[in-house]
């Protein structure tokens, strides 16, 4: 009997311990390493990134201004800075000054950034330009009045040329092959006046021309011509004069009298003559080359041009140029401007007027009538 009982008891104790062990909570297991799965990328928020370009005229996008290598580029580089500060101070929009390899080389960057370009480019450059990607004109300059200008040839007073015909199998500088006055306008009249020069020489600009002209490295030079002023300061004839005809040969350069007191003046700024003043190329190796004028004479002028041009990429932004524009024709009134592209040293703009796109369709004829293609 008591076996019996004792063996009921623990029975009893284990089915109630059962009972007990079923009733707790199941206990967490604890993972002996991290987890190596990562939530679908397609949960996780993207990582913002920053892909809109940086606005026209921005600090990190400024506007590039380009000017033609015509002319010394220090002072391009120096009085293009000018400009570029006064317009920034009018704007507030920032620009960078570029001076490119040569007259090509300035269309390529054009037709390459056509959203922030705007150029000071010459005819020949503007019409090639706007056909090749829509690059359009703005202004053109104006020198004393004049809204177009010439080319000039060159040669050494006292050589034995004194007609354009004379110029057969003559030696040719020219400063560049995309230069209008310097090579364009005297290609189609050579070949009009059935002249055919002998050999070559690309100088690299208007400047370098006249110096080799100086220092007989070639027999003529073609280089930029302006109308010289009188002891008053005017112009020796008008563009109204040049229109209706008036214009007679020997009153392209000054009188022969004055030309032996030829010299720079005190602060070599201007190339005077007895009171009058030289604003063609020789003008700009006056303090190179003092004598300049008694050395180096004007054999003939070429039929007038437009004068060079401010144009603007082809997709420039309308509001941005719109700014710029007003604010390039207030800067023409400061007296900044002739120490910037007014500078007889610079490009010469005594002031600017808005230019149309057909004013540049005789330059355009003339490409058309020789097949010419700007070369690198």
């Amino acid at each position: 009997m008591n076996k019996r009982l004792s063996f009921l008891v623990l029975a009893v104790l284990v089915a109630v311990s059962m009972t007990l062990s079923a009733c707790a909570p199941a206990a967490t297991p604890v993972p002996t390493q991290p987890p190596t799965q990562v939530p679908p990328t397609a949960t996780q928020p993207p990582v913002p990134t920053n892909t809109a370009e940086p606005t026209v005229g921005s600090a990190d996008h400024p506007i590039k201004v380009l000017f033609v290598p015509s002319v010394d580029a220090n002072i391009i580089t120096t009085g293009g800075q000018v400009m570029a500060d006064a317009l920034n101070k009018a704007t507030g929009l920032n620009y960078e000054v570029v001076v490119p390899t040569s007259y090509a080389a300035t269309i390529e960057e054009m037709c390459a950034s056509p959203t922030d370009t705007m150029a000071f480019i010459p005819a020949l450059g503007y019409a090639i330009a706007s056909q090749q990607c829509g690059v359009d004109v703005a202004f053109k300059a104006v020198r004393f009045g004049f809204p177009v200008y010439w080319a000039q040839y060159i040669v050494a007073r006292d050589s034995k040329y004194q007609t354009l015909a004379d110029l057969q199998g003559a030696k040719w500088g020219y400063g560049d092959q995309g230069s209008t006055s310097g090579y364009m306008v005297p290609t189609v009249e050579l070949a009009a006046a059935g002249v055919a020069p002998g050999e070559q020489v690309q100088t690299g600009g208007h400047n370098q021309t006249v110096t080799a002209v100086y220092n007989g490295e070639v027999d003529f030079g073609t280089t930029f011509y302006s109308v010289p002023l009188t002891p008053e300061g005017k112009p020796v004839f008008s563009y109204d004069d040049y229109v209706a005809g008036k214009v007679t040969p020997d009153m392209y350069e000054v009188p022969a009298d004055v030309i032996p007191d030829c010299a720079p003046d005190t602060e070599g700024k201007k190339l005077l003559c007895d009171g009058w003043q030289i604003l063609d190329a020789r003008a700009n190796i006056r303090t190179e080359a003092p004598d300049v004028v008694q050395k180096v004479r004007i054999l003939a002028v070429s039929q007038a041009v437009p004068n060079d041009t401010l144009s603007f990429g082809p997709e420039f932004p309308a509001d941005v140029r719109a700014q710029i524009e007003k604010a390039l024709t207030d800067f023409a009134q400061t007296p900044d401007w002739k120490t910037s592209i007014g500078s007889n040293d610079f490009y010469g703009w005594t002031g600017i007027a808005p230019a149309t796109d057909a004013e540049y369709d005789v330059v355009r004829k003339m490409v058309q009538a020789t097949g010419y293609q700007i070369k690198p």
